[in-house]
């Protein structure tokens, strides 16, 4: 009896493993094969689609499924097949990322692109990536993947802290593995190891595992570090690596000096453009206020010629508008115009006429001092008399003439009265 319930036991075991086997390589099948209509539809940059046909098998099921284990189905696949899940969906979401806004709204919507979008710039696509797809154990991801998580994020995200932080989990988690058994149970890593499989601690038991570690030593210290300006630190990491050998040590070491170079060069032609610039901005500040002053300067003097000209027009006609002195005709005038016709008198230039003026008004003055003098000396006042003669003579103006000719007459009047007023005194 208990050989045959050891045969009955045994045989229950078999067949429960061979039916798990079955499944799993039914689900591992369903697995490539939307892995290849997701390449092939985002290769036709049919982008919507190829979403929707790898979504399923990088998202946990239903919490109501019977089969829940807590990750994606990706993460009971082969590690080939992970590796490639999570690399085309990586690369997916570069792709959407690069169809900008307006391209990527209307693919897929404003919403639904901007989640997408979001998961590149912070990070939160590595969280996604570590929680469904290897059970949020750090330690197991895919060195691959890691890899392009690094090259995704330090492409998109603003901030390349959290990358540093993630690489450093990673990098530390693989080099000291925590001694989690329930975790190290749980994790696909566990699950899927057969006889045969070796789990990676250190990441660098195969040559192709070295070549991943060395690559992602080459993102954290060349890429990561430097935009977050940790120089110094990427300097002594890799001093201090064990992975690196000798040689590679100085590449890297140089590679560093080399990038910090070109930074500080870039730094100093940024400083020295934005200076450039700032000048540029004063000298156009400065010719502005200088055209500004200049036509300030331009407008008061126009206000102060238009003022000026406003004056003028006033002045000018106040001048001209003063009425002019004109000669009294007399009796021997008036009479002789009574039987000639009168002519029109030419006027003598301004400035002769005045200067002619003034000279008969200085002998007008000249003559009545004489005439009180002439009683006393009679003489004088021939002498006098045949000047003005000779003078009025020497003008052959007829207008000059005629006012000698009043002159004398007024001052010979003049004389009588004074002579005959002399006569009477003596009589009396």
């Amino acid at each position: 009896m208990a050989t045959l319930y050891d045969d009955v036991s045994e045989s229950r075991y078999l067949s429960s493993s061979i039916s798990s086997l079955s499944t799993s390589r039914q689900q591992s099948s369903q697995i490539a094969k939307a892995y290849r209509q997701a390449a092939q539809l985002f290769l036709t940059r049919r982008l919507p689609e190829a979403l929707s046909t790898i979504e399923p098998i990088i998202t946990p099921p239903p919490i109501d499924a019977a089969d829940v284990v807590g990750h994606a189905p990706v993460a009971t696949a082969s590690r080939g097949t992970r590796v490639k899940v999570w690399s085309f969906y990586l690369t997916f979401l570069n792709a959407v990322v690069e169809l900008g806004a307006e391209e990527g709204k209307h693919a897929f919507g404003s919403t639904r692109w901007k989640q997408l979008v979001s998961q590149c710039r912070d990070g939160s696509i590595w969280d996604h990536v570590v929680r469904d797809g290897y059970a949020g154990v750090e330690g197991d991801v895919d060195a691959d993947v890691v890899v392009n998580l690094a090259t995704l994020l330090l492409t998109h995200a603003p901030s390349q802290r959290l990358n540093q932080q993630k690489l450093e989990t990673y990098l530390s988690a693989t080099a000291n593995p925590a001694l989690d058994v329930s975790s190290h149970m749980s994790s696909p890593a566990y699950l899927d190891k057969r006889p045969g499989h070796r789990r990676q601690h250190t990441g660098t038991d195969t040559p192709r595992d070295l070549e991943k570690r060395i690559k992602l030593l080459e993102l954290y210290t060349l890429h990561v570090l430097p935009r977050n300006d940790e120089w110094d630190y990427a300097r002594d990491f890799i001093d201090m690596s064990e992975v690196l050998d000798q040689e590679r040590k100085e590449a890297f070491l140089l590679a560093l000096h080399s990038l910090k170079e070109e930074k500080e060069d870039t730094q100093a032609r940024e400083e020295k453009l934005r200076q450039q610039q700032q000048e540029q901005m004063e000298e156009r500040r400065r010719e502005t206020e200088a055209k500004r002053l200049e036509q300030s300067r331009a407008q008061d003097e126009r206000r102060i010629r238009e003022e000026q000209n406003r004056r003028q027009p006033r002045g000018s006609d106040e001048r001209f508008s003063k009425p002019q002195p004109t000669p009294q005709p007399t009796p021997s005038q008036s009479s002789r115009t009574s039987r000639t016709p009168a002519k029109k008198p030419t006027t003598p230039p301004p400035g002769l006429y005045n200067r002619a003026s003034t000279m008969f008004a200085n002998i007008h003055t000249m003559i009545s001092d004489t005439a009180h003098h002439m009683t006393s000396n009679p003489m004088a006042f021939f002498r006098t008399l045949l000047f003005l003669l000779a003078f009025g003579l020497a003008f052959g103006r007829r207008h000059l003439r005629e006012r000698i000719l009043r002159i004398i007459r007024s001052a010979w009047d003049k004389v009588r009265r004074t002579v005959g007023m002399g006569v009477k005194v003596s009589y009396i």
